[in-house]
């Protein structure tokens, strides 16, 4: 579950100062289990952009890590800062070609030069602009907490509390969200990522003996069963005609 929370901006001029604040989860799962519990889900962009991905991991590294390159020339090239409508329509382009067969729902968010922004990427290439949005199985719980207490103006802080609150919410009422909570605060020209910012699940119980395990399969059975002598069938009969 990937959380954004728009967070309001000041106008000077021709310049906007503004920040976001990204949250997620940690938990992967593989059906009914859980097969890591501390991933990552904030996913690098730009130095000024950065994208919360659902559903399938492999879909959403693999396109998050595609059109991170592609911004990384495209800056080379023009020698300046991203800026995250490029990210979107990248984003965006490449999940409509698939027709929802790439799995991954996206929330991008940054900073740039026409001020902050955040966006909803569905799988099938449509997309959203909202003041914060949630996507991801526990999306539904952690909305219910923005929808009741988002407000105009929130500062730094209040916002990180608000989406704390949010993400919580889906952890704690989401089998498929769960473990700790990252934070990444974007601001102009300077971000913060907070790794394992929460960590609200911790271990009730661990071992004084600790735990050892098999370095190699043990055998559970050395009977040896011989196959069947090999039989040879002749096929008899005269041979036809021309």
């Amino acid at each position: 579950m990937g959380v954004w929370l728009d967070d309001h901006c000041l106008s000077f001029g021709d310049c906007y100062i503004g920040w976001r604040h990204s949250w997620a989860d940690t938990r992967a799962t593989e059906g009914p289990i859980v097969c890591d519990k501390n991933c990552e889900k904030i996913h690098y962009m730009a130095p000024n952009i950065y994208c919360c991905g659902a559903g399938t991991a492999a879909d959403t590294e693999a396109v998050t890590d595609m059109v991170s390159s592609q911004l990384q020339l495209h800056r080379y090239h023009t020698g300046r800062e991203s800026r995250v409508i490029t990210a979107l329509t990248l984003l965006k382009k490449h999940l409509f070609n698939y027709q929802g067969y790439v799995s991954a729902a996206l929330v991008l968010g940054g900073v740039d030069c026409t001020g902050p922004h955040l966006h909803t990427i569905y799988p099938h290439g449509s997309t959203d602009t909202l003041p914060f949005a949630t996507m991801g199985s526990g999306s539904l719980a952690a909305m219910a907490i923005f929808e009741s207490k988002y407000r105009e103006g929130l500062n730094r802080d209040e916002g990180i509390k608000l989406v704390c609150e949010a993400i919580c919410s889906g952890v704690f009422n989401d089998l498929g969200s769960g473990s700790n909570v990252d934070v990444c605060v974007i601001t102009k020209g300077h971000k913060e990522y907070l790794r394992n910012h929460m960590l609200p699940n911790p271990r009730t119980y661990i071992s004084s003996r600790g735990y050892t395990f098999p370095k190699k399969t043990e055998v559970l059975i050395t009977k040896i069963t011989p196959l069947k002598d090999k039989e040879v069938v002749i096929e008899g009969g005269d041979a036809m005609e021309e």
